[in-house]
């Protein structure tokens, strides 16, 4: 069958645009998987949910992304125990190992891939117990304390003269904990093995116990640096489980507070980089122009990052003129100072020996591990879902879509800056064409079994909710999914041949989200 007659044979999700549903037999769900793959179709999503009425059952869903639009998967799964086990992905779609791997901690349905070791769980409870089943069916388990798991198996690399190397999880200064075992010979890195799951915080836990109409401040704190993204995207499910029709002005609003978390994360990243590639001037002239930014955003919504900007039903701030027209200059400023900065960044020699060649990701690869985001577009896949499936405004926007084919830590710096200045341009346009009217409408609680899903590509990637009512307002279940996801093995393989020293260069190249992943 082929991913026409799939994306034919499915009916409408509400909430994000050219979103499809379809439930599917265990035979039906690898085949519509192998289409969607040979059709150069991803894996956006996955993840499992038990049903509200029936707590012995459950579903395993995957978001595909393909050309046409996402295509959701359902397949009916017993909830736990023996007999919950399903079909895995990873040949098809390798990405999916980590995601089968929290499913399972969270819910008890496991998938029949070999890798089967813990990936959210870290002892914090024990192993036959399961956050997302109802508390009648963990009861038990919880009520004795958890062993200590035997260490965490990392694949070892042999042969003469290779070591490990660990690094993690705590790291200096600020940054969230990870676990990184490089196999090096010499300072040559051989092989990369992370693991991640310690900033699991139990947001989808904590969606269970929220109104529904209250869930977006939760989405927004999923990833900080993502606030607009996920909030957005909880809106966008929500509002249309509910049929709400958002007036103009908000999702013009929307836009203009997703091109300055975008514009936020750019200017630091690029700061960021220029100091691990040993050029301080760079940091403190990007910090700079970050927190010109923050304040311009602080002085005309009263928040410097966003957090509570989008709610349902539209926005909870809107701008005046004067605010408006003080935003556009300092957005235009700032795109100035960049371009300047940016010659400096191409023609400072030292900046650029680091820069280039390192961490490289090749197109054929990112095809094959699904990367999604930034790390694809530097990669030759001309993936943006603002361009490819918009959601208002964007269509009416029509942002330009940056690639680039060389696939190293150049080619990353380089798409930043690109992006840094189209979203300048779109700060100005929105602000310039702003709706009259409205910027909040009423929204009505769903009724329950409601599902719907929202699909926002935010400055990391494409961010993507799913939300299903529970009754009297309550959410029964809702799944956010970080791009980080998707973007976390490909740095194990951009590291590959390079030197230990050069890594923190090619991870802050990518810049994923440790939180985003460990809900």
């Amino acid at each position: 069958m082929s991913l026409r007659r799939w994306w034919d044979r499915a009916h409408g999700v509400t909430g994000a645009p050219s979103v499809r549903g379809l439930g599917v037999t265990a035979e039906e769900w690898l085949q519509a998987a192998r289409d969607v793959a040979a059709a150069g179709g991803r894996l956006l999503s996955l993840w499992a949910s038990v049903d509200a009425s029936n707590p012995a059952a459950a579903a395993v869903y995957a978001a595909l992304l393909t050309e046409a639009g996402v295509l959701v998967l359902e397949l009916a799964t017993p909830a736990h125990g023996e007999r919950a086990v399903y079909a895995g992905l990873a040949e098809i779609f390798p990405a999916a190992t980590r995601m089968q791997r929290a499913a399972f901690d969270l819910s008890g349905v496991r998938s029949s891939d070999p890798d089967q070791r813990p990936w959210l769980r870290h002892s914090a409870w024990p192993a036959d117990a399961h956050p997302l089943l109802p508390a009648a069916a963990t009861a038990a388990a919880v009520a004795e304390p958890p062993n200590a798991d035997a260490a965490y198996e990392f694949v070892r690399v042999e042969g003469e003269g290779v070591h490990e190397i660990a690094v993690g999880p705590v790291h200096a200064g600020t940054i969230e904990p990870g676990h990184f075992r490089f196999s090096v010979v010499g300072e040559k890195v051989l092989r990369l093995e992370q693991h991640l799951g310690y900033v699991h915080k139990g947001i989808e836990r904590r969606f269970t116990e929220l109104p529904i109409l209250a869930g977006h401040r939760l989405a927004a704190r999923v990833s900080g640096d993502s606030a607009v993204a996920f909030s957005w995207a909880y809106c966008q499910a929500l509002e249309g489980m509910s049929e709400c029709l958002i007036p103009a002005r908000a999702a013009w609003l929307r836009a203009l507070f997703l091109e300055l978390e975008r514009i936020a994360n750019h200017l630091g990243d690029l700061g960021a980089l220029g100091n691990d590639a040993g050029f301080a001037f760079g940091l403190v002239q990007f910090s700079r122009l970050k927190e010109d930014l923050l304040r311009a955003v602080d002085e005309a919504f009263g928040q410097r990052y966003l957090l509570d900007a989008v709610v349902p039903g539209g926005t909870q701030v809107d701008v005046s003129a004067p605010a408006a027209h003080a935003l556009t200059e300092r957005v235009s400023a700032i795109a100035q100072e960049a371009n300047a900065l940016r010659r400096i960044y191409d023609e400072h020699s030292g900046v650029r020996d680091r820069f280039a060649g390192a961490g490289c990701l090749a197109p054929e690869l990112a095809v094959r591990l699904g990367v999604l985001g930034l790390v694809a577009r530097a990669s030759g896949q001309a993936l943006d879902a603002r361009c490819d499936l918009p959601c208002a405004p964007y269509s009416e926007l029509a942002p330009a879509k940056v690639v680039r084919t060389e696939g190293d830590v150049a080619a990353r710096v380089a798409v930043r800056f690109d992006e840094l200045q189209e979203s300048c341009r779109l700060v100005g346009r929105i602000l310039a064409s702003l709706p009259g009217g409205p910027h909040l409408s009423s929204v009505a609680a769903p009724a329950a079994g409601a599902f719907g899903v929202g699909f926002v590509e935010g400055w990391r990637g494409p961010v993507f909710l799913a939300l299903e009512a529970g009754a009297g307002g309550s959410i029964h279940r809702c799944h956010p999914h970080d791009p980080s996801w998707q973007n976390w093995p490909a740095l194990e393989h951009a590291v590959i041949g390079n030197i230990v020293p050069d890594f923190p260069l090619i991870n802050k190249s990518f810049n994923l989200s440790y939180s985003g992943p460990d809900v």
